[in-house]
């Protein structure tokens, strides 16, 4: 477990110089022999290679200083097949990539699209410097790639399958010179790759994408659920979608960015259900706290949360911060119980032989060396797993957001008891009864902030009873025409409750005590402002 204390910035940066200082004590050393190149069949149907033989060559006081990592499992040759695209039928035509992998998408003659995805990455790539501190730190975050295992995408994808989430199926290949390739010859070199299919369209044909008739992307989905349009009539399926994240908790996977989601939509009696498919899992069993450094690095960058047999309390929260938009909108209104009736859910579909068949996707050569690693952290996470989700229900209520839609809804704040507040969430009919969206509880225990946005639409809030919660309130307004009413004006409220109207068209009937407020310029008053600043969608698209 990383731990998640603060570090003063001097003291990073002085580590990271020394580092720095030092990394000439730790350059690689030569090839090994037979370390020299790809060892092919004689058909040159498959090859002997090693993912990342470098990555071992560092030397002692490099691996001290920047951890040992699964340096060992990516110098050790394993025999794939080779993949030449023409022959296989698959026409290059789009590259792409995320921060530090490249992608180039496929179409096959069917019109399926497949992508090919570096086994080996480069985090330097996306330096955010130049100049000599680029070479000094250029080689240390390319080398910071073993960090994560070679390896680790199948049984991702297998425990993914037993545990119920939609996912994709990576299959290791070679890829050899090719005209078909054309211009991207440069840069899709002779490597290691994962092919899958890309979660695309229509998926009828395959049942780990749910056989869906259409899979959209992070954007599209926003769009349907939360723009005016849908009139409530598409959701985020909000059961699957915790399922996922707790598998990202059993997998340490902390890198869950919204481009790394596919959704797939399910259409039923009007409304369109939207399930995840999590994709690129290149952060999966992420070890990186094993070096001097690296563990000082975490320490500022709590989200570096390393794989290992320890899940505690502190590790959900940086754990999942790089989701929470998407946990914002899919879990505000799920309740506690569901988190942890998910959590058993999971413990049971993965027992240990579940387990173990997982492995049998990892090449043979380094099964051994896989099971090593990873098992046993595996069955203690898997035990900590009902904690670790109480424990996620918990940091979504610490400051609690609640988002609403370009459609009008009715948000009903309700007294509950001491240091409780409950909401609830109606969709507003026209000419029909409204209709209860959600609800959810709030307990100062553990929340020190709730805030709802309206976002567009007429809204209406209302308060009701003796709102003295003991934790700030903030009700946002957003664009239209918006109504905010308490029950009883007389009943003078706790401190904390704030409301801030979109407009002056809005309606305020409240007690005098009731803060009503002018809303910071950056809080998003649309669903399209919310998805512009929530969400990083133009990062990492492949």
């Amino acid at each position: 477990m990383t731990r998640s204390l603060g570090a003063p910035r001097w003291l990073l940066g002085g580590a990271l110089l020394l580092g720095l200082g030092l990394a000439g004590c730790g350059a690689p050393t030569a090839p090994a022999p037979g370390e020299a190149g790809p060892v092919f069949s004689p058909d040159s149907s498959t090859v002997r290679v090693a993912a990342g033989a470098e990555y071992a060559r560092r030397g002692a006081v490099w691996q001290r200083l920047w951890g040992p990592h699964y340096r060992a499992l990516w110098a050790v040759p394993v025999r794939v097949p080779t993949l030449r695209l023409g022959a296989a039928g698959l026409m290059p035509v789009q590259a792409g990539g995320s921060f530090q992998t490249n992608t180039l998408r496929l179409r096959s003659p069917d019109g399926r699209t497949f992508v090919l995805r570096s086994v080996d990455k480069n985090l330097g790539q996306r330096q955010p410097v130049g100049g000599w501190l680029s070479g000094w730190l250029g080689p240390v975050l390319r080398d910071q790639t073993c960090a994560a295992p070679p390896y680790g995408a199948p049984v991702a994808a297998a425990l993914a399958e037993a545990a119920g989430v939609y996912h994709a199926n990576p299959r290791l290949v070679y890829l050899l010179p090719d005209a078909a390739l054309g211009g991207f010859r440069a840069r899709f070199g002779p490597a290691l790759y994962w092919l899958e299919e890309r979660p695309d369209h229509d998926q009828t044909h395959a049942p780990s994408f749910g056989g869906a008739r259409r899979v959209v992307g992070s954007e599209t989905m926003l769009t349907e659920v939360l723009s005016g349009r849908a009139r409530h009539c598409a959701r985020v399926a909000p059961r699957a979608y915790l399922r996922a994240r707790l598998l990202d908790m059993l997998l340490g996977d902390w890198s869950r960015r919204a481009d790394q989601w596919r959704w797939a939509a399910f259409e039923e009696g009007g409304r369109t259900e939207f399930r995840p498919v999590p994709r690129d899992r290149d952060q999966a069993f992420f070890r990186f706290d094993d070096g001097w450094l690296t563990r000082a690095a975490s320490w500022g960058r709590p989200r570096y949360r390393s794989f290992g047999p320890d899940l505690s309390a502190a590790d959900i929260d940086p754990l999942t911060v790089t989701a929470r938009a998407l946990d914002q909108t899919a879990l505000a209104l799920l309740p506690e119980a569901a988190f942890r009736a998910e959590a058993d859910s999971l413990r049971k579909n993965l027992s240990d032989s579940v387990l173990n068949q997982a492995l049998h996707g990892v090449p043979p050569e380094v099964r051994a060396d896989f099971a090593r690693a990873l098992l046993p952290a595996l069955r203690a996470r898997l035990a900590a797993l009902p904690a670790a989700a109480t424990r996620y229900f918990q940091v979504l209520q610490t400051e609690a957001v609640v988002v609403g839609t370009d459609a009008p809804e009715r948000f009903e704040l309700a007294a509950a008891g001491p240091g409780r507040v409950r909401l609830r969430v109606w969709a507003r009919r026209a000419a029909r009864p409204d209709s209860l969206l959600g609800e959810q509880t709030y307990d100062v225990r553990h929340t020190k902030q709730l805030s709802v946005k309206g976002l567009g639409g007429n809204d209406e809030f209302q308060l009701v009873g003796p709102l003295a919660p003991g934790f700030g309130i903030h009700l946002y307004g957003g664009a239209s025409r918006n109504e905010f009413r308490q029950a009883d004006p007389a009943q003078v409220p706790g401190p904390g409750l704030n409301i801030y109207p979109g407009s002056a068209n809005d309606q305020v009937q409240v007690s005098p005590a009731v803060r009503v407020r002018v809303a910071p310029a950056d809080v998003p008053t649309s669903a399209a402002a919310w998805v512009s600043s929530q969400y990083r969608l133009g990062l990492g698209k492949q």
